[in-house]
């Protein structure tokens, strides 16, 4: 639960840590039928986005984020045609997505609908794409969704919140053979999966199931600030394709601020004590 101290926001990542941030103002504040939904100004980060009092993106740091959920996995796909996007109704995946020439589709599947329309208002320039002709969104539940759809994407990001509450099932093992199903031959899957520094327990079993359930799995990472630990993991399941093989033509020519071809390579550099906790 984050607490109000003055001009501020404090969000109790942990029990043992916290992050606090000055704020201008409170932008937007609401509950929807699933969760509450607030925006602020902030000093350092600009706009904040929190779900029930977690930071979900800000306007300084969201690119991170946002480019490497996406672009790893659409680098390696020869050629993405039809993505799925679960979660992430801010739509910066969406934004990222659209970059690739070959994307015909983006199916943005998101639970709850206010979150789309406040970030459409407040954060413009990560919701940017989502009135896009390409993009078909389904308001409903991305489980559900997945399940309906087999073989029908050649990629799935999964921009979950953090596995509490109704996205608790976006890291189960019914899920990511649900997953597997909507992949086309050759398809790809990746999704975010926490910090190796307080969720490692978490990334252990998720490693250990995909690596059932998919002939392929990857761990990659990126830096962003505003969570727990800074050092953010993206857990891939394959059909074929690895991340060591990727369009590097496609990737250097991608409009970016975080991802190349270097950082790709970089981020699949995993330091021992994240391949101890992958048990390798």
């Amino acid at each position: 639960m984050a607490e109000r101290r003055g001009a501020g926001f404090t969000e109790d990542q942990t029990k043992n840590l916290r992050i606090s941030l000055r704020v201008r103002a409170i932008l937007h504040k609401e509950r929807s039928a699933y969760q509450e939904i607030a925006v602020y100004e902030t000093e350092e980060f600009g706009r904040l986005l929190t779900l029930d009092d977690v930071i979900m993106t800000t306007e300084k740091d969201e690119f991170v984020y946002h480019e490497m959920l996406s672009h790893p996995v659409l680098c390696a796909h020869p050629r993405p045609r039809q993505v799925l996007v679960v979660g992430g109704g801010d739509g910066g995946i969406v934004r990222e997505v659209l970059k690739h020439a070959s994307v015909e589709r983006v199916v943005l599947a998101e639970i709850d609908e206010r979150v789309i329309e406040v970030s459409k208002r407040y954060l413009p320039t990560i919701a940017s794409a989502l009135d896009d002709p390409r993009v078909d969104i389904q308001v409903g539940d991305g489980i559900a969704y997945v399940a309906d759809h087999p073989e029908a994407f050649d990629v799935i990001l999964v921009d979950s919140t953090d596995p509490v509450g109704p996205a608790v099932g976006l890291f189960g093992e019914s899920f990511y053979r649900s997953v597997r199903r909507a992949l086309r031959p050759g398809g790809l899957f990746a999704a975010q999966t926490e910090s190796p520094w307080f969720n490692e327990e978490l990334l252990e079993r998720i490693h250990h199931t995909l690596r059932e359930i998919f002939p392929v799995t990857r761990l990659y990472w990126g830096a962003v600030p505003t969570y727990p630990g800074g050092f953010w993991t993206f857990s891939v399941g394959s059909l074929g394709p690895d991340l060591d093989t990727f369009d590097e033509a496609r990737a250097a020519a991608l409009d970016t601020k975080y991802y190349c071809p270097e950082i790709h390579r970089a981020a699949l550099a995993l330091p021992p004590f994240v391949r101890r906790v992958l048990g390798g």
